[in-house]
Order: C-alpha cells, then structure tokens, then sequence
C-alpha cells in the first residue's frame, strides 16, 4: 500500500508514477489467444470441444455443450428463497432504471425542406460471458441480460465455463428470460460466439467481463462483433473525511480488493489519524475474510492512502478515472459535481459501491483502466443502433444538389458528383 501527501513536493510526480503503473496481463497471452481464435474460425465445434477438453477437463459434444431448459428450471428450484427473492428484486429496478434510457425516435422536415431524423433499433442477438471459477456470478447476468432484454434484442446467447453451473446463476438467467446458455469459457466462447461453431450461432455483439484470455479474445474480435468493453482489475476510490466510520470505509475498501489481486482500492482523506484507523481496520478484516487472501494482495500492491484537502478531491478522482468513486461526506454533492471522469458515483456516508453492484439498478459493469474518461458503463445503448433518414423532394435536392457537386468535385470523386449533377441536369 502507498501512501501519498498531497502537500508533499514530490506528491504530483509520485501519484503520476503510481497512476502510470503497468498491471496488464502476461505478454504471452495474446499470442495464445490468436491460436485459439484462429482454431475455431477455421474448425469451429471441433477446436472448441478441443480447448473445453485441454483448459477444463470437460468431455462435451454438440447435445451436452448446451444448458437444458430442465436444468435451468432446476437451477431456480435449487436457489435458496432468499436469493431468489434478492434477484427478483434486483432484475426489477435494473429492468425499471434501463427502461427510462430509451430513446425516441426524431422526424423533422429542416428549413431547406429535406425531411430528416434517425429511428432506433434492437441488435438482434448479443452473447453474454458470464465468468467462472472465482466465484458465481448471478449479478453479472442481470446486468447484462437485463438490458438487452429492455431494449428488445432478439437473442440473449450466455456462455459461462463448464463444470457445475451454480444454482443461482441460472435463476438469474432465468429471471432475465436467458433460454440459451453454453457451458464453455475462456478465449475459445468468445471466439464461438463470433464466429459460430456447431449449433452456437454467431452474435452481433458479445458483452460480459472475463479473464486475461477473455479481454484478449474480445480485442482481437472487434470488427467481427461489436464488444462492450475491455475490462481490467476492479477499481473504488474513497473520499471520506474523519466523521466516518473507518470501518465500514475499510470495509468499502475491500469490497473491491477481494475481487483480484490485482484490483486497486485508494482512499483519499484530508484527516491522517482517520487514515491509520481504517488502515487498521483493514489489517482486522483481512485476517477473518474468506477472500482475505486476494483482497490483502490486492491492498499490499496496488492500494493506496492520499492525504490531500477535501476540495482537492475531485481533481484526484479525475486524474484516476476509476471505475467507482464515494464521497463519503456530509455534502456529498458539493464535491462529486466537480467530477468529470468516473464510471460510476456514490453519494453519502451510507451509499457504498456493493449497493451498485446489485440493487441500485443502475449498471455495475463500468469502464476501468482510466477508460471513464472516454468511456461510459453498459447501457441500453450498448444494444441498440441509431439509423440516420433522409428524403428530400425536387425542391430541397435544388437546395442540396449543387453544393454536393461542388464537394464532391472538391475532393476528386466525379462519380458523387455526377450521381446529383444527372438529377440537376433532368430537372429532378
């Protein structure tokens, strides 16, 4: 763990090296991702049975590959009511916080008299990664599924590593109206997902976080399909002043650290001896939590404490672009406005990120890496695309025509030229 002082002569060097820091994935990994992308394009269900066999000792075929709807059903009888009932809930306010992003279609005739506008429509079918292995992930498919289904996509194809599907994974898929899931994972789904392979029917585009090989298989597949994102290690930045509890501040702490060891968790206060208060709590926590091995990786390597002035906090936050950000404070608003660069905001002393995680509605699957400076969380409008409309009468291509001849001879493209000087010339 770092530990910086805003009011140190250093302090705008060090917290630039600290930003600038590599945590990316083994050099090789894209390598073995390109030989596993260019099997399944070349023998499609053959190379991915091939990996699922080699990665994860699973023997499948072209009836086993794919989740039945008994055992999906089963899934939901399995899940304890609780969780049940939790999901229900949480699929209910994304449903309703992803239903006011719709928007409307636009018609309009302009003052030349060209009628204008752009309508908008579904994908028609999206792949969902849903991650294994760590943990299981039910949330991860609401936040993915969930909008898609909102914005009226036509097929939802989810693909998780095989091995035993966890009961509430597929309540959660059930819940989303998820009826066709995959048991296969790694860089070898990705590839199934865009390129086909067997009874897998290509997507238009793949969402979901994965490992190394995942985010390496979705970068070479761009263009293929569209993807929502590359994800990197979880991030939270904390800004709380002395008022706070430091434990429910270290504990908001590790709410991100235990996801990977190389997550990154940093607090930002203007009052030290808070600082070394949470920085004990999280040395307490740390020795009873069942993730204590990663979190305290993750808290030893890449977390940080920055002692600076409240009101410089904002500037931090926009200097780390992190995918979460609280402001743990009694005006809470009075800083988080000044924020530019976040991929997702928490207001107050009693707000922390895992309500984002699961219940809020809003999505959890954000931008990383410093990518919220240039980038949004998943969205309806990942899964829907924007078609421009024109039409323009003999009168408004008066209008327009000559100034296309003009532009276009400008730039050495007769051919676009004559297209409109023919309709000149006929008089429409």
């Amino acid at each position: 763990m770092r530990r910086f002082s805003f009011t140190a002569p250093d302090f705008q060097a060090a917290f630039k090296a600290f930003l600038d820091e590599r945590r990316g994935s083994p050099a090789d990994v894209d390598a073995a991702v390109a030989s596993v992308l260019d099997a399944v394009k070349t023998h499609g269900l053959d190379a991915v049975l091939d990996y699922s066999r080699k990665f994860d000792k699973v023997e499948l075929n072209a009836e086993t590959i794919r989740v039945t709807a008994e055992e999906i059903e089963q899934g939901w009888v399995d899940t304890p009511a609780d969780v049940r009932e939790a999901i229900a809930f949480a699929a209910a306010r994304i449903r309703a916080y992803h239903s006011r992003q719709r928007p409307a279609d636009q018609a309009w005739t302009d003052e030349a008299g060209v009628a204008l506008g752009w309508r908008w429509t579904p994908l028609e079918a999206v792949g969902v990664y849903v991650p294994g292995g760590r943990a299981a992930y039910p949330s991860t498919v609401l936040m993915n599924a969930v909008p898609a289904q909102v914005a009226g996509v036509d097929r939802i194809a989810m693909v998780t590593p095989p091995g035993k599907l966890q009961p509430a994974v597929l309540a959660a898929a059930k819940e989303a109206g998820v009826t066709e899931i995959w048991r296969i994972g790694g860089a070898q789904a990705v590839a199934a997902l865009a390129y086909g392979a067997g009874p897998i029917e290509p997507v238009d585009k793949i969402v979901g976080p994965g490992n190394a090989y995942v985010t390496a298989a979705k970068r070479r597949l761009y263009g293929v399909v569209g993807i929502d994102a590359l994800a990197g290690p979880s991030e939270i930045v904390v800004v709380a002043d002395g008022q706070n509890n430091p434990d429910w501040i270290a504990a908001d702490l590790l709410s991100q650290a235990e996801h990977d060891p190389a997550a990154q968790s940093i607090l930002i206060t203007d009052d030290e001896a808070f600082a070394a208060k949470v920085e004990e709590a999280i040395a307490e926590r740390l020795k009873t939590l069942s993730t204590g091995e990663d979190a305290a990786a993750s808290w030893r390597d890449h977390g940080a404490v920055i002692i600076a002035p409240m009101n410089e906090s904002p500037a931090l936050v926009d200097a780390i672009a992190p995918e979460h950000v609280e402001f743990a404070t009694d005006e809470p608003e009075r800083l988080a406005d000044r924020v530019r660069h976040a991929g997702a905001i928490f207001l107050g002393r009693v707000t922390p990120e895992a309500i984002g995680d699961y219940v809020a509605g809003s999505n959890h699957v954000l931008p990383t890496s410093r990518a919220a400076r240039f980038q949004s969380g998943l969205s309806i409008y990942d899964f829907i695309k924007r078609t421009s409309i024109v039409k323009c009468d003999p009168a408004s291509f008066g209008i327009l025509g000559p100034h296309t001849v003009a532009l276009a001879q400008a730039e050495g493209l007769p051919a676009h030229a004559l297209s409109a000087a023919v309709r000149l010339r006929s008089g429409n």
